[in-house]
């Protein structure tokens, strides 16, 4: 599971940027942009407190969204920064280490209790999901998506695994 868990992170830094690479054609006009910011900017708070969480440190958020949104730019660092500390631990973990039970409180007071690999599959999951809610509304605006999927992921960084030649 860490190896997955690592190409699963690196996976995640990678769709991301492609992403953000997609967004920034934009500009700052577009409805889409402001949509995307906010949801990428949930995404960006929810993996820093489940970073905290992960480190059984306390972390500064009151909720999982924030009250200012960042310029593109700035949240496209900020998450890029991010997701490279999350590549970095997930490097350093053991099996132990990811089987390991902790216990937090939700933003909105309620208790939580997971497993390290929990939290983990918690963050790329609900990246995922809002990376596709971005998507979805790109297609509502006549915006072509970023093509950030799993498989192209593979066949792109792994070409050579792949058996494939980059165009």
């Amino acid at each position: 599971m860490h190896d997955t868990l690592h190409r699963l992170f690196k996976f995640k830094a990678w769709a991301n940027d492609q992403l953000f690479t997609a967004l920034a054609r934009l500009g700052d006009e577009p409805p889409v942009t402001a949509l995307a910011i906010k949801a990428l900017s949930h995404t960006y708070v929810v993996d820093r407190i489940f970073a905290a969480h992960l480190r059984r440190e306390a972390h500064p958020y009151t909720s999982a969204n924030l009250s200012e949104m960042p310029t593109l730019e700035e949240l496209s660092a900020d998450l890029g920064k991010s997701d490279q500390e999350y590549i970095d631990y997930v490097s350093a973990l053991d099996r132990d280490e990811l089987a390991e039970a902790i216990e937090f409180t939700f933003t909105d007071g309620a208790t939580g209790r997971m497993s390290r690999e929990e939290m983990l599959m918690h963050v790329l999951a609900h990246g995922t999901g809002h990376r596709g809610q971005v998507s979805a509304v790109m297609l509502l605006n006549s915006v072509p998506p970023a093509k950030d999927g799993l498989a192209t992921y593979l066949h792109e960084v792994e070409a050579s695994t792949r058996r494939r030649t980059l165009a």
